[in-house]
């Protein structure tokens, strides 16, 4: 049949490419019917099998058959046996089978995910071609979000590469073990059933031993979906911009942190001619580390020109200065002055004529009388008087960057790997390590009992009842209240507030409250005067202050709330004064 096919292949070939006439290529009705019987073949073809062939076929089934029974039995009895002598070896067992499904699923996920990778990029690409039609009013945003969405892919795929490098490793060794099990399995089959399919204890002893390789094999599996799990977490606990990059990002926050407290610093200049100013002023300050986070959640991989604007949202979102001017009815004494008329009596001496009888004449004689005289006098006097008396309040909030960030709207698992790198400093805690006010997870605080005869003292007793609530508490830039927690002048302004000793000094800084206090000197401190410090940070005059209990400690919020002992190094390097409150 096969040459038939040949030769006809061959003759259609030759009439396709040899020239007719056309007399040659017309056929009458009976010449066609006579050509269409030609092509046509009658009769079926004989399939029937020789007796060789059933031969064959008949040992080979027979073979298939006990091989089959003898994987059978190998397997049934093998369980059975190992289930009566080490139950764990069972959980092995399952564990193998688990092990194996797994590295199905993953080479599955794998293959979903090689074919949802190439959608994105398709998608990607049409999304270019559509920004390309566009007009160019915003070139330089355009790059920057695209330089970004680059950056996310690439670590995205980089992720998706290593779990696919895993999985294959896995997909690939349960494939190489299945396909060397099978044949184990079908030798050992073969091998017992000739030889020691009557001996159950050497069965069992096999029985054991293909189990422990298939444990050995699945370990080896598990390995490597480990090492690939491991970098995926060691690739989401970390920043991923450059160091250098870090630092100079965080910088530039600083820098618009000093322009923030130069402005506070100059209202007075810039606002002059008021007859008070208030202020209400947070601390200016971050945690560096979660400024970090937050741009490697946003932007993985950055540099420090692609997040500028983003610095400036996160700083508006943070802090809010207003200035108001409020202006007040007020009444005062004046002394003013008036004329006023005045009066009095005089005695005067004056002369007149007179008749004088001896010499029949007319003679002068002095005399004396009484007139009222008036006088006008210019006169003191005081009135109660109403005047505008203007004020010029400058409030200064400070959100706290941790409020900020809960505050973005980003997807819970964003949420999620932010407090991954909190937790772990995205495996950079040495950028920021000398940062006192840094620290992420204080961890605790050492108890302190401060000597019950301080606390005859009312006053400071009810500081004390009222501070200590909060031992424990974390150090957070711009916090004022239990509900954000504190940082050092918002945890003292509260206490000062809230003790019940009948103080209000509103929410100030460090330097704030040292204003509101009279200087006394190390001698004359007593527990309850508040204690300063300079240059903790970088800001002018008190930038820390705690409460000062005696005995050389204070309660303080450092990182976090807790007693602390003065007489440390660090804290005799930055000690400013001690202040009692007014």
């Amino acid at each position: 049949m096969s040459e038939e096919k040949k030769s006809t292949g061959t003759q259609k070939s030759s009439r396709a490419t040899s020239q007719k006439s056309p007399g040659e290529k017309l056929k009458n009705e009976q010449s066609a019917r006579e050509a269409v019987r030609k092509k046509l073949r009658y009769g079926k073809k004989d399939n029937s099998l020789t007796v060789e062939e059933r031969k064959q076929l008949k040992a080979k089934t027979a073979r298939v058959r006990r091989m089959i029974k003898a994987e059978t039995v190998v397997s049934r009895k093998g369980s059975r046996e190992l289930d009566k002598h080490n139950e764990d070896e069972n959980v092995g067992t399952e564990a193998v089978s688990r092990g194996l499904e797994a590295g199905g699923l993953i080479a599955e996920k794998t293959k979903l995910e090689h074919y949802g990778k190439k959608l994105h990029k398709r998608t990607v690409k049409q999304s270019e071609k559509l920004e390309a039609t566009k007009k160019e009013t915003s070139k330089e945003a355009a790059k920057s979000i695209q330089k970004s969405r680059m950056k996310r892919q690439a670590i995205d795929a980089y992720q998706k590469k290593k779990a696919k490098e895993a999985a294959g490793g896995a997909g690939s060794l349960g494939k190489k073990f299945v396909d060397k099990a099978g044949d184990m399995v079908g030798r050992i089959g073969e091998f017992i059933s000739e030889h020691i399919l009557q001996d159950p204890k050497v069965l069992i002893v096999v029985g054991i031993i293909a189990l422990l390789l298939i444990l050995i094999m699945c370990m080896f599996s598990s390995c490597t979906l480990m090492a690939g799990g491991v970098n995926n977490s060691t690739i989401a606990s970390s920043y991923t911009a450059e160091d250098d990059v870090i630092l100079a990002v965080d910088a530039d926050y600083t820098a618009l942190e000093d322009a923030l407290q130069e402005e506070v610093n100059s209202i007075e200049t810039d606002y002059p001619g008021y007859d008070e100013y208030r202020y209400e002023l947070a601390e200016i300050g971050h945690n560096p580390y979660q400024l970090a986070a937050l741009l490697t959640v946003l932007y993985e991989d950055y540099t420090q020109r692609e997040v500028q604007s983003e610095l400036q949202n996160i700083f508006d979102a943070q802090y809010e200065l207003t200035t108001t001017e409020i202006v007040e009815i007020r009444t005062r004494t004046e002394t003013r002055t008036r004329w006023e008329q005045r009066s009095r009596e005089e005695t005067r001496t004056g002369t007149r004529l007179v008749w004088d009888a001896d010499s029949r004449s007319y003679v002068e004689e002095e005399y004396t009388y009484e007139v009222t005289v008036y006088y006008w006098v210019e006169v003191e006097y005081e009135v109660e008087v109403e005047y505008e008396y203007y004020i010029l309040k400058t409030v200064l909030t400070n959100a706290t960057m941790d409020a900020v960030v809960r505050g973005y709207g980003l997807s819970a698992d964003d949420m999620e790997r932010y407090e991954i790198l909190l937790a772990t400093y995205g495996n950079k805690a040495y950028l920021f390590g000398d940062d006192i006010y840094s620290v992420v997870d204080p961890g605790a605080y050492q108890d302190y009992d401060v000597p019950a005869g301080y606390l005859t003292d009312l006053e400071f007793g009810r500081m004390i009842h009222c501070a200590e609530q909060y031992l424990g508490y974390p150090y957070v830039w711009g916090g004022s209240s239990p509900s954000t927690s504190f940082d050092c002048s918002g945890f003292v302004s509260y206490v000062i507030n809230n003790c019940g000793n009948g103080w209000n000094v509103g929410r100030k800084t460090a330097n704030g409250l040292l204003g509101c206090c009279t200087t006394v000197s190390a001698s004359d401190a007593k527990p309850g005067d508040l204690i300063f410090f300079q240059g903790t940070y970088n800001t002018s005059g008190a930038s820390h202050v705690g409460i000062y209990v005696g005995d050389g400690m204070m309660l303080h919020c450092g990182n976090p709330i807790q007693y602390t002992s003065i007489n440390t190094a660090y804290w005799q390097e930055h000690f400013y004064t001690y202040g009692r409150i007014n």
